[in-house]
C-alpha cells in the first residue's frame, strides 16, 4: 500500500506544488505496482492545492494503474 505520509517523507523536499505531488503519486504507483493508496495525512498547503485535494490525489493514483 502506498501511503501519502511515506511518499512525503521520501520525496517531500523535491515537491513544490500540488501538481508535483500528483505526478509523484503517479510515478510511484507505476514504479511500485501498488494496488492501494492511503491518504493518511493532509498534504502541505501548496498554493495550488484545491479544496477537493483528497479526491484529486485518489484520481491521480487510480489513473496511474
Amino acid at each position: 500500500m502506498l501511503s501519502l505520509s511515506e511518499l512525503l517523507l521520501k520525496e517531500g523536499d523535491t515537491l513544490s506544488s500540488f501538481e508535483d505531488l500528483k505526478k509523484a503519486i503517479q510515478k510511484t504507483a507505476v514504479e511500485t505496482g501498488e494496488l492501494y493508496f492511503q491518504v493518511d495525512i493532509e498534504p502541505p498547503a501548496y498554493t495550488d492545492r484545491p479544496s477537493d485535494w483528497h479526491d484529486q490525489l485518489n484520481l491521480a493514483f487510480e489513473s496511474a494503474r
